[in-house]
């Protein structure tokens, strides 16, 4: 990991080595974490974050439905972003929000724990590598699913939900596959370790139910939108493993992931092998985006304003200190 000179957390920027947990934690013993993970890009237009409000809004769900009060607005919480970002002088990186409680509890009952929030950013590439963008990758069917519903809540970004990610990866990465692919508890296709997953077969891409285990992505509701406008047909429905090996196309999405082509599933070649058209499509729509800072529906934030949004961010800080 790339450090970065400081790292906001609860209320005021610190250094990156002093940004430390208490070992007794609740989130390391028990999972109690909600984070996400977001990008500011270096765009023709200037530098700009991608989806920062949809994500801090997500926190805000995730933590709701774990009954975490996190002590700030959405408002703030962007602008500490930015101020993160700013004082850290990176022109594109990683941004990790984090929500967590901390030490004051060590039982299942966390409600006398602290609650705990850092943001931090770093430079940070593809995440499945540059190459992979336009040769694809080859992933395979995990031996793990998803838990099933009434479980555990899989629409709520939690830490304690990766360690069933962390298996469906490791053991793909083992076995030579860049990622694996999880079926839901009644055998249909998920998602992968973290990405959702689309499969496009006689002209009509397909994608999971928000319902099936997965963590309804804001990658994925961009990428139904630009399909949509593309004039593609986009249809949630009930996957089977094997609609997988006779597919046209198949991508995955995800904040980390962007658009990646899969190339073959479990060793069955994806139609040519090669990313396909619709894919590319969506790939070139995207990157328009992210790349060139053709934003006409308002989902990138501009840092045209650093030093405006940094002193607010400050004041957050200042303003905010010990009220986590």
């Amino acid at each position: 990991m790339n450090k970065s000179a400081q790292i906001w957390m609860n209320g005021r920027l610190i250094p990156w080595d002093e940004a430390k947990v208490h070992v007794l934690a609740h989130a390391i013993h028990y999972g109690s974490s909600m984070f996400e993970g977001i990008r500011c890009y270096e765009t023709e237009n200037g530098s700009a974050v991608l989806f920062l409000k949809e994500h801090m809004r997500r926190l805000f769900d995730s933590a709701k439905i774990y009954r975490i009060n996190i002590p700030y607005t959405i408002d703030e919480l962007c602008q500490a972003t930015i101020g993160v970002i700013v004082a850290n002088k990176q022109r594109s990186c990683y941004i990790r929000p984090i929500v967590f409680r901390g030490a004051g509890a060590l039982g299942v009952n966390p409600k006398s724990a602290a609650i705990d929030l850092a943001i931090a950013t770093w430079e940070w590439g593809s995440y499945l590598g540059e190459a992979v963008l336009e040769t694809g990758v080859d992933v395979r069917i995990a031996t793990w699913n998803r838990p099933a519903p009434n479980t555990t809540p899989a629409g709520a970004k939690a830490g304690g939900n990766y360690l069933n990610s962390q298996l469906i990866k490791m053991e793909a990465l083992m076995d030579g596959y860049a990622e694996g692919i999880a079926l839901d508890a009644f055998g249909y296709v998920s998602e992968g370790s973290g990405e959702n997953i689309f499969v496009v077969r006689d002209g009509v891409i397909h994608t999971p139910f928000a319902a099936q285990s997965i963590l309804p992505g804001i990658t994925r509701n961009a990428v139904m939108q630009l399909a949509k406008s593309l004039g593609f047909e986009v249809k949630e429905a009930f996957i089977s493993r094997e609609s997988l090996y006779i597919a046209d196309e198949i991508f995955m999405t995800g904040t980390a992931a962007e658009i990646t082509p899969v190339r073959s599933v479990d060793k069955y070649q994806i139609g040519t092998g090669k990313p396909g058209e619709m894919t590319k499509a969506l790939q070139s729509a995207y990157f328009d985006v992210i790349h060139k800072g053709i934003d006409n529906r308002g989902w990138l934030t501009f840092l045209d304003n650093e030093s405006d949004e940094a002193e607010k961010a400050a004041a957050v800080s200042e303003n905010n200190t010990g009220k986590a």
